[in-house]
């Protein structure tokens, strides 16, 4: 447990995962929790300071979220944004409108620039609102810090508690100083030294890792994937030989990957490292399958058939080490019914209970953009921490229709020309991901005088943040056709290219 921590209650504001990294870029470590938590779990927890989120729910909806009222006698410093704002006046007497509609602006405010919570700002100050309901009559223990025309409680302070409230977000790029406003309640009110940092999270982590592991050793399937090869850097530097990484090339990866993975992790560090090559149990047990869903359950399947077998040759260990990050943790509760998931995360592809390994997930409490300055902390290259996402299935979901050994050697040949010229052209760090993807047809093309029946391929290159939503990237025309003319001319067995321009949704990123 971080010994000062920002606890995050969750109201279902798309924005709460917004506060929680902004109060990290901050250098104050946050957790988000759902609004149901009970109070002893918050005790437990020894939070320093409360942020309560927005929410797209009414406060006066049936179903609205209502945590336990005890928070407000917890001690530490609260801060209500939105929704949490009017949850707040409506607690202590209070009254809360409802607006016609819901508002979606910017609104210039004044502030009450002697209160610490806007130390170093303007006078005036640009905000952005988006509220379903407003303070109507302001409880006669607070008082007014900042008003709008539009918004006459901006910003509300209690009389004698260290409790605040915004009527607008401070954690969107839209508010201009909205950081600072942040800043100033972490550590002005609040009291946080503001040292979190990748750097500390290493060595406390490193601390952890020991203590629970002791003399005991830790098996890590690798990808080579960003999140594993970080979990594998910061183990090896907790418990060096102890740590025992397997990995498991599928004989689906990107052109010269499983080389690359196995010089990085077996001539740099000093833990036990194991490459199982299993191209050819992959491929025969793909053989004659087309559909996507059945596709990942036969790679899923095999891969946890091939790591058991590897594991079971270790009867020392007695960990199991997975790359879980935060965002999982969070998917897997839902907002609604704490009996309910959203969404279950297996990262090491579900492996079967009957393993009876303790897990072991050393960076369960971080974003992937603080997982990469962790591998930075750690050492690890460039090439690994900033690489694209890939799937777990590898090439398998980007062939529609039946694998085979050709198409993956031709599509690894045509992915690698178009990211090589993505980074030949400083392109490969402004999309998101960028990937080739083999068609099921053919078509007629000419090369040397001579007709060519061959396969078509399409690019794909997207913008995003999480995955979630994408769209396509306007990659120059100059760019494409000269990534076209070489996979043409490089490749055989492509005469044609397409460029996919459907941004997610309606599609997905991935073809399967």
């Amino acid at each position: 447990m971080n010994n000062e921590m920002v606890l995050i209650l969750d109201f279902g504001s798309k924005y709460t995962q917004d506060i929680a990294r902004a109060t990290r870029r901050l250098g104050v470590y946050s957790e988000i929790a759902p609004y149901y938590t009970p109070l002893e779990k918050i005790k437990d927890k020894k939070p320093r300071g409360l942020i309560l989120s927005g929410s797209t729910y009414n406060l006066f909806e049936e179903d609205a979220p209502k945590p336990d009222k005890g928070i407000l006698d917890l001690g530490i410093p609260i801060l209500g944004v939105c929704y949490g704002m009017q949850l707040l006046v409506h607690w202590f007497g209070g009254k809360v409108a409802t607006t016609p509609e819901r508002k979606y602006s910017s609104e210039s405010i004044e502030i009450d620039q002697e209160n610490l919570l806007f130390s170093g700002l303007t006078i005036k100050e640009s905000v952005w609102t988006s509220c379903d309901d407003s303070v109507s009559q302001l409880p006669e223990c607070f008082v007014t810090i900042a008003t709008g025309v539009n918004t006459p409680y901006a910003a509300i302070q209690h009389r004698s508690k260290k409790i605040y409230a915004l009527e607008f977000h401070p954690e969107v790029t839209e508010t201009h100083n909205g950081l600072k406003i942040l800043d100033n309640f972490l550590k002005k009110i609040a009291g946080f030294s503001g040292n979190w940092s990748p750097e500390s999270f290493v060595e406390k982590s490193i601390k952890d890792i020991r203590q629970v592991v002791g003399d005991k050793k830790v098996l890590l399937a690798l990808s080579g994937g960003v999140d594993s090869s970080v979990t594998a850097a910061l183990l090896d530097k907790a418990i060096g030989d102890q740590l025992i990484s397997v990995f498991v090339d599928t004989g689906l990866m990107r052109k010269n990957e499983a080389q690359e993975v196995k010089e990085l992790f077996s001539e740099h560090w000093a833990m036990e490292f194991i490459a199982v090559d299993a191209g050819e149990t992959f491929h025969r047990n793909l053989k004659g399958v087309q559909d996507p869903e059945q596709k990942r359950k036969v790679i899923g399947k095999t891969f946890i058939d091939v790591f058991e077998a590897e594991a079971e040759k270790h009867t020392d260990v007695e960990f199991l080490a997975q790359g879980t990050l935060y965002p999982d943790v969070i998917e897997s509760v839902s907002l609604k019914d704490s009996t309910v998931k959203i969404k279950s995360h297996h990262n090491v592809g579900g492996l079967p209970e009957k393993m009876k390994l303790k897990i072991v997930e050393p960076l369960r409490e971080l974003y992937k953009d603080e997982v990469r300055e962790v591998g930075r902390e750690l050492g690890l290259p460039e090439n690994v921490l900033m690489r694209h996402p890939f799937p777990g299935p590898g090439l398998a979901v980007r062939i529609p229709g039946e694998i085979t050994k050709e198409k993956v050697e031709i599509l690894q040949n045509v992915d690698h020309i178009f990211i090589q010229e993505l980074k030949n052209n400083d392109l490969y760090h402004k999309v998101w991901q960028a990937f080739a993807v083999l068609l099921p047809i053919q078509s007629v093309g000419v090369k040397d005088g001579n007709r060519t029946y061959e396969y078509v391929c399409a690019l794909r290159a997207v913008g995003s943040t999480d995955g979630t939503t994408a769209e396509w990237s306007e990659l120059p025309t100059p760019f494409l056709r000269k990534v076209s003319d070489r996979i043409i001319s490089e490749v055989d067995g492509v005469n044609r290219i397409v460029y996919d321009i459907s941004s997610k949704p309606p599609a997905t990123i991935e073809w399967e």
